[in-house]
């Protein structure tokens, strides 16, 4: 495990998890580089900022002060049932970067690796991110933010958060809607939201899955990223970007390598037309987040 000193307790009404990460983790980098859409950045009642949101249908919040780390809506049953891999504490990054940087001596994948570092990959729901994903298609992130928040608020399930009002959480929180709530909604519902020639793509892949033509259980047991990512195409509105995305971020492969306009510029600038993702090993989607957040200068 990437991290030491775990202690669980309470304070001012919320269960908290605080631990000491041994390096690699920094929480401005995880929640403020693409890979997900409904955390954002609060300052608790105290003063502290952390970074706030949903995830598995609970509010959490995140504080790091230097190599400690609070999470805030959370004991211990959860910490070790969700967060300690949600969070990506229970892979060694360290060694992972020396693995990314085993494979080139590209000057300029060593500096996005020095400068990135902290980064990690968040294991979020399969669902939840390829719809988010399909949400994302020619969006900026406050843009897929709000409509996410937006499905969310018309599908998915209301719940309190509790003690965590002090930790930036609403009155109300939803949890994010399973395929049969989305595709319940309806398109209409869904293009009322604003979410434009999306809302066919969003409805359609619910009922795919819904009704069971597309399994994510198959997808996940995929014996290859590329025969998961060739079931994933599958759905309307589905390209190889969306795919990726969502094998990286909600599927745990780690070797799925998204390409999108940032990416190709990356590719360009760097690399040259010879580059091969499959080169940069099992963990190319880890250095491919390194590159896009470095170019893009988040």
């Amino acid at each position: 495990m990437d991290y030491t000193g775990l202690e669980f307790g309470k304070e001012g009404g919320a269960e908290y998890a605080r631990f000491f990460v041994n390096s690699h983790f920094d929480a401005d980098r995880i929640f403020d580089c693409g890979q997900c859409f409904r955390f954002g950045r609060i300052v608790s009642a105290d003063g502290y900022p952390e970074w706030g949101g949903v995830a598995f249908g609970r509010y959490i919040s995140v504080r790091q002060t230097g190599r400690e780390v609070t999470l805030f809506g959370t004991g211990g049953e959860d910490f070790f049932g969700i967060w300690e891999k949600y969070l990506g504490l229970d892979a060694d990054y360290g060694e992972i970067n020396r693995d990314i940087l085993s494979r080139s001596d590209n000057p300029a994948l060593a500096e996005a690796v020095a400068c990135e570092d902290g980064i990690r990959i968040l294991a979020q729901d399969p669902w939840e991110t390829l719809c988010s994903f399909i949400i994302s298609q020619n969006n900026n992130i406050p843009r897929i933010k709000h409509l996410t928040e937006a499905l969310c608020e018309s599908a998915g399930s209301p719940f309190d958060p509790g003690g965590m009002r002090s930790h930036g959480a609403p009155e109300v929180c939803y949890s994010f809607p399973d395929p049969e709530a989305v595709s319940r909604l309806g398109i209409d519902k869904l293009r009322e939201m604003k979410t434009g020639f999306r809302a066919g793509y969003i409805q359609g892949a619910a009922q795919d899955i819904s009704s069971g033509r597309l399994m994510l259980g198959a997808v996940a047991s995929a014996p290859s990223t590329a025969d998961a990512a060739s079931m994933l195409v599958r759905l309307r509105g589905v390209g190889p970007k969306v795919a990726a995305c969502t094998l990286l971020f909600g599927f745990g492969r780690l070797d799925a390598f998204p390409v999108d306009v940032w990416v190709k510029r990356v590719i360009a600038k760097y690399f040259g037309d010879g580059f091969r993702a499959e080169e940069l090993g099992s963990y190319a989607g880890i250095a491919q987040q390194y590159l896009f957040r470095h170019e893009r200068g988040f």
